[in-house]
């Protein structure tokens, strides 16, 4: 029987479902077609493939080749087939046995000498072939990102040849050198190059606790960015599963994993000139944007007004779901972000509205329409506002307090945080729901009244009311994780709304 079967994925979103390469052979006049929904990429393998196993010592067949991409309603792009597409022509025609392609998958692209080259989205069909209990044939280029999933049965190869070797039984295919752990907490910039500030430090301390959003306001040069960058080392550490979670986005967008810092949380800053497109994602065949690359990690949007009005209404949905769709006329692709937005600001277009010198010369309108470029319903889903005024110069030379932390002292009291979270409510704080959050924060029936009645004066929604319980929940938990919160830890949750 002139017909054969390989496996291989397809890649949509982060995830890669399996597609079936079904090759027959038939009779009639020489050619070969590919159908299946194939893209132009996708098609044009026939002519990479047939050159391929010509130049490899192969014989191509001298007759009508059909290649089925399955299934056919599943669109297919890239060069990711075509080493299963050679295969499976090769063991069609009884030049590699068909039975050592079971329960293989075989993901590359291939040169026309031969040489197998690297893919894209190789790490989300590794975890879904661990998942299946199947080996994997990736090329060499791609050996770096398959070293991260440590318990899958992985080979890398550098040509057909090679894997057309190994189905003989001729010689073995060596597996990736493993990743061994590593802790990234030290290596990033650290909280103590940061003087003064004590209240913006809090405010940070208090974000990384319970995955609070954070706004961060003053003039120019006081320390609003160094604040942002320092928030990925204070968070505790990845999990290996959140790990791959966020690697698998940066392999389907097409952008190196570094072996060595491969659990780092990641830190994306978007110029204010980006897109709507570059920030959540898009293009005809979808590709993650911003939030979904700073999955795990932080997103820091610098200068937030000028931003397009447009562009930062895109993040509301994304704040709220933890996760972002793009839809197109053909296909839906579903990308994770859950990421904590982190932004700073001026606080007039000058940048010194309140300077005690009186060096802002902004009017009243210029302030309310600089301000009025970040909706209200975006503002209502941050968390922390915080005011970062500019440092003395006498405290800059000054010599360092015990307020002056570093990273690994404040880190410290996250983590603990964090575990009275887990320990009282069975997950983090930012993850429970409102009804959990009406049962976990556990109020008094006086400190009910007066919080109620303070947020009624304030004239805050019903999302103000619950973000504000959970900062109060957060801080409580910072303290020592008590179980009930009282009017201190709810008066200072609620300096830090922005009204």
């Amino acid at each position: 029987m002139s017909l054969a079967v390989t496996l291989s994925r397809a890649q949509e979103g982060v995830s890669a479902p399996q597609v079936m390469v079904e090759v027959h052979l038939s009779g009639g006049l020489p050619g070969t077609s590919i159908v299946g929904l194939p893209e132009a990429a996708v098609r044009e393998a026939r002519d990479r493939v047939r050159v391929a196993i010509q130049n490899t010592a192969f014989e191509y067949p001298s007759r009508k080749v059909t290649v089925n991409l399955a299934p056919a309603e599943l669109p297919k792009d890239g060069g990711r087939f075509d080493l299963a597409i050679a295969l499976g022509i090769l063991a069609a025609g009884h030049q590699v046995p068909r039975e050592r392609l079971d329960d293989c998958e075989f993901l590359g692209e291939l040169a026309l000498s031969g040489e197998l080259r690297g893919v894209s989205g190789v790490l989300p069909a590794l975890l879904r072939a661990r998942a299946r209990r199947r080996r994997v044939v990736v090329p060499r280029a791609n050996a770096a990102e398959a070293a991260l999933v440590s318990d899958a049965d992985v080979r890398v190869a550098d040509s057909l040849a090679e894997v057309c070797g190994w189905l003989r039984g001729a010689q073995d295919l060596a597996s990736p050198a493993q990743t061994g752990a590593c802790d990234d907490a030290g290596s990033g910039p650290d909280l103590i190059d940061v003087r003064g500030q004590l209240q913006a430090r809090r405010a940070l301390e208090i974000a990384a606790t319970g995955g609070h959003h954070l706004l961060m306001s003053g003039p120019p040069g006081t320390g609003k960015t160094m604040l942002a960058e320092r928030l990925p080392g204070i968070l505790p550490p990845l999990t290996e599963s959140e790990a791959l979670e966020t690697c698998a986005v940066l392999s389907v967008a097409g952008q190196p994993v570094d072996p060595m810092h491969w659990r780092r949380r990641p830190f994306r800053s978007p110029h204010h000139t980006a897109s709507a497109v570059a920030l959540v994602g898009g293009g005809s065949q979808p590709r993650p944007g911003e939030i979904s690359l700073a999955h795990n990690g932080v997103l820091f949007l610098d200068e937030l007004p000028e931003f397009s009005r447009h562009v930062l209404d895109v993040l509301r949905e994304p704040l709220e779901s933890g996760s972002i769709v793009i839809s197109r006329a053909s296909r839906q692709a579903t990308f994770p972000a859950q990421f904590q937005l982190v932004a700073a600001m001026n606080p007039c277009p000058c940048g010194y509205a309140g300077d005690a010198r009186g060096r802002c010369h902004c009017t009243p309108d210029q302030i309310a329409r600089y301000l009025a470029r970040i909706s209200g319903p975006l503002l209502d889903r941050i968390d922390l506002c915080v005011d970062v005024p500019r440092v003395p110069l006498a405290e800059l030379g000054a010599p360092r307090s015990i307020h002056d932390e570093d990273s690994a002292t404040v880190r410290v009291r996250v983590v603990q945080a964090r575990h009275h979270a887990l320990m009282r409510a069975g997950r983090p704080n930012a993850e429970i729901t409102t009804r959990e959050l009406e049962r976990d924060c556990a109020l008094g029936a006086a400190e009910r009244r007066w919080f109620e009645a303070a947020l009624e004066r304030l004239g805050l929604s019903a999302r103000a009311y619950h973000r504000i319980l959970r900062v109060a929940r957060t801080i409580a938990d910072l303290d020592g994780g008590v179980a009930a919160l009282d009017r201190k830890h709810l008066a200072e949750a609620m300096q830090y709304r922005r009204l």
